[in-house]
């Protein structure tokens, strides 16, 4: 029975495999009565398998010695072991002991002579699942005692389960917790993913754990936070994000290429393993498990944790760590985005794209013109694209925007003659824009200008620019990174606007008043109407009302009482 009932090809339930009962007994006499009383019983196996067809017989392997008993043991399923206390190479509970050692979860029943009663009831307290007086067992007894004994080590196996898998969930609930409070206490990512480090290593579960990052000049994983048994095993390793490389196919590497956790138990023997096998083995670690740090597309990194135990990582485990992963990630980009906000340093990455607004591209060829886009405002599902063309005429630009697709419509802000300022609708440059805000960048500057169309992303100092890099050229494969430069923002005033319409707006309203300000709303004469800014906006002229009122007296209480 060291298999449950398997479903079979045609879906029927195929019997399970035949009881492997193990005797070990020295005294021939006794070995062959039980052997005589299990050989041809089908008893047993309807008792254990009472849903079963047909009935099998037992299959008896005997032993007798304590150490050739253990040697099976260890080599070949064991359902239960019938066991006699005094063997020659071994006596009394000394002998149970080492067999309950070796045999795990297997049951045990000894068998005791007339005079040894009271050591058989010393041995059910010292782990024995039952006892048998040799003279007076009956085959029905011996039948009823190996059932019983195996249905009682079957449910204190279950029971075990069951209080190990609450034990699991209450430790991973306490370290969730904990983490949790890390993110809400962190202001900066580094401390953060110190935090989450110190908490799972100092669960007694783990033994170490460290969080790595993709190097931005390679493919090299570089830890970045870690705690627990470590002794330079992060300086012995080498681990990258490259499929194609050794170093790059074990869990790490994995869980970056794949967004996946990824789970490695009993690793001193697993194969995927191998490059970091001795390192691991010299520090205690017999299982760990990847956990990508991700939100939406952007991978940001990989925690790594590690264990004693052979199967540290099953059941409930994963998803609690893959969730772990899922709050590190939020955290870390709100971190970004609110650095962003107060950093006066920045970085511009200047990108080249090839098969976007193409008659555009092409007017500034044959006109010798330019085009530039100062201001990239989002709306419900539309990007309005605030700027200016030169040494163009009116009806030549407006031909050529006819032509573009992706472009619903244009509207001329300023008429002069060497000079137009426009405003566009623009849906189909809204995922790329709304990707490059969600991870802390913007979009400061657009031109199209000698038949090239490129643009200008703007992140702050510090920013993994890779990762920006990665991000831009998945969402579009004709992107094309041309240079990186720091620069400085100009000196803010002490009203820290740029806050106020970060933290004090919503989107919505952030919205109309950007919208308002670009289209000219605030000039004399107007440039634009309400109902022209609330038809861009895809919004009525009241709502745009609404939200522009609510968005101007937001931003000037926060200016005037600051």
């Amino acid at each position: 029975m060291s298999e449950s009932d398997t479903q079979t090809g045609d879906g029927e339930v195929a019997a399970a495999e035949a009881l492997q009962i193990l005797l070990i007994e020295d005294n021939p006499g006794d070995a062959r009565l039980i052997q005589e009383m299990l050989r041809d019983t089908e008893e047993l196996a309807q008792r254990v398998h009472p849903g079963e067809a047909t009935g099998q017989t037992p299959e008896i392997s005997r032993e007798t010695r304590l150490e050739d008993g253990i040697d099976v043991i260890d080599s070949e399923p064991t359902d239960i072991v019938l066991l006699d206390l005094n063997l020659p190479d071994s006596e009394g509970v000394n002998t149970l002991e080492a067999v309950h050692e070796a045999a795990a979860e297997t049951p045990i029943v000894v068998l005791t002579g007339v005079r040894d009663q009271q050591v058989g009831v010393e041995a059910i307290q010292r782990g024995a699942q039952d006892f048998l007086v040799k003279d007076e067992v009956t085959s029905e007894l011996l039948i009823r005692t190996i059932h019983h004994a195996i249905e009682r080590a079957k449910q204190e196996r279950e029971r075990r389960q069951q209080r190990e898998y609450l034990e699991t969930l209450n430790r991973l609930n306490r370290i969730v917790h904990d983490i949790t409070h890390a993110v809400i206490t962190s202001e900066t990512r580094a401390d953060l993913e110190q935090q989450v480090c110190d908490r799972l290593a100092a669960s007694d579960a783990y033994r170490f754990a460290w969080i790595g990052e993709v190097n931005p000049g390679s493919d090299r994983v570089v830890p970045k936070a870690a705690a627990g048994v470590e002794e330079g095993y992060l300086d012995e390793i080498d681990v990258t994000a490259d499929g194609d490389d050794e170093a790059g196919q074990g869990p790490s590497g994995t869980a970056i290429r794949t967004g996946q956790i990824q789970v490695m138990n009993e690793i001193q023997t697993n194969p995927e393993f191998e490059p970091w096998r001795e390192q691991a083995r010299a520090r205690g670690y017999h299982s760990s498990a990847a956990i990508p740090i991700v939100y939406e597309d952007l991978v940001y990194g990989v925690l790594n944790v590690y264990s004693s135990s052979s199967r540290a990582f099953d059941g409930p485990e994963t998803g609690v760590l893959a969730r772990i992963g899922e709050v590190i990630a939020h955290a870390v980009t709100a971190i970004e985005r609110k650095d962003a906000l107060v950093s006066d340093a920045v970085v511009e990455l200047e990108f080249r794209i090839d098969e976007m607004a193409e008659p555009l591209v092409e007017l500034t060829t044959t006109e010798s013109c330019t085009i530039e886009f100062e201001q990239l405002v989002g709306g419900d599902e539309v990007l309005l694209a605030y700027g200016t063309a030169r040494d163009v005429s009116q009806e030549t630009f407006a031909d050529a925007i006819d032509r573009t697709d992706g472009i619903d419509d244009v509207r001329f802000l300023s008429v002069r003659r060497d000079e137009l300022e426009f405003e566009l609708v623009a849906p189909a440059a809204v995922s790329l824009f709304e990707t490059i805000a969600t991870h802390g960048g913007h979009v400061a500057s657009a031109t199209i200008t000698d038949g090239e169309f490129r643009f200008v992303v703007e992140l702050p100092r510090g920013r993994d620019t890779r990762r920006m890099i990665e991000l831009i050229n998945t969402r579009r494969d004709d992107v094309t990174y041309l240079a990186q430069r720091t620069t400085e923002r100009s000196e803010r005033t002490g009203s820290s606007v740029p806050s106020v319409l970060e933290e004090e707006l919503t989107e919505k309203q952030r919205a109309a008043i950007e919208t308002a300000y670009f289209a000219g709303y605030f000039d004399w004469p107007r440039g634009s109407t309400g109902e022209e800014i609330a038809e861009r906006l895809g919004i009525a002229p009241a709502t745009f009302n609404q939200h522009l009122r609510t968005a101007e007296r937001k931003f000037f209480t926060a200016v005037l009482e600051e």
